[in-house]
């Protein structure tokens, strides 16, 4: 595998060598030592973008430029992989939910056995009302605690009922 700041490096020596222009040229427009820009054109370096910036102003390109023919180079290079299997496709299928009780009471969750949900019509339309049957434990701490409910508090203080 090649790595890209050979690819660069490459790039920018063979811009330069196109141009007929020298090291120490180039590193003095683009202010950075002349052995810094050698080590860069030959990899062993890895410029920062600002210095490639520089590097590229100095040339007369657009670092775009620089990296689309980096790209091109690296293409080239680069060993081609087949592509991965596709992990099998899963297709999903709705599954019908069991209706509810045609009674006004209906159970939320299997832990909270005396918590009930009542609906019914009210002023504005229907309406929920929590409240406890007779077989509810004695001495909780009412209907609406969060232990009851299976509710979380979430960090907007908004309360969230889940199914547990």
């Amino acid at each position: 595998m090649s790595l890209l700041r050979r690819v660069i490096g490459g790039v920018l020596r063979r811009l330069r060598l196109r141009q007929g222009r020298t090291l120490r040229e180039v590193a003095e427009s683009a202010g950075v030592s002349v052995p810094y820009l050698s080590e860069v054109e030959r990899g062993r370096k890895e410029a920062s973008s600002e210095v490639l910036a520089a590097i590229c102003r100095a040339l007369g390109i657009h670092l775009s430029e620089l990296l689309e023919e980096a790209r091109d180079d690296l293409r080239q290079v680069e060993p081609r992989l087949p592509a991965a299997p596709r992990a099998t496709t899963v297709t999903l299928a709705p599954v019908p939910l069991p209706r509810p009780e045609t009674g006004p009471n209906v159970r939320f969750g299997p832990r909270t056995p005396g918590t009930l949900l009542h609906r019914g019509p009210g002023a504005g339309g229907p309406t929920l009302r929590v409240g406890r049957s007779g077989s509810a434990p004695a001495g909780g701490s009412g209907p609406r605690s969060a232990g009851r409910l299976g509710c979380g508090r979430t960090r907007t203080s908004r309360r969230t009922l889940t199914n547990v």
